[in-house]
């Protein structure tokens, strides 16, 4: 894996609106990116072609198209979704963010 492709498409990723994504999703391109992979390692097997891999993380449906329910709650909650994407022609991927609850900080009462 080239570190300068990694580099490069880390510095794409970045937060994402949903008026933004409309287009895409008509278009059928968005492409959604399970939590625990890494929307760059999934960019950079894309733009290398790597068929063997996406295959498996699609079988996995760790890579997958967002369900209605998905672009619903997306549409919803609008701009203060927590949503990140990075283009990768011709496709979209966007992925989840998940806050961690002030449960899971670690403090203890």
């Amino acid at each position: 894996m080239s570190q300068a492709l990694r580099q490069e498409l880390a510095n794409m990723v970045g937060p994402t609106q949903w008026d933004w994504l409309k287009p895409h999703i008509a278009r059928d391109v968005v492409v959604l990116v399970d939590p625990q992979l890494d929307i760059i390692e999934v960019g950079v097997a894309l733009t290398n072609d790597n068929v063997q891999l996406v295959q498996r993380w699609i079988g996995e449906q760790l890579v997958t198209k967002p369900s209605k329910k998905q672009l619903q709650t997306w549409g919803v909650v609008g701009p203060s979704n927590q949503l990140r994407s990075l283009i990768v022609q011709p496709y979209v991927l966007v992925q989840e963010i998940y806050q961690a609850s002030d449960s899971d900080n670690g403090l203890s009462t």
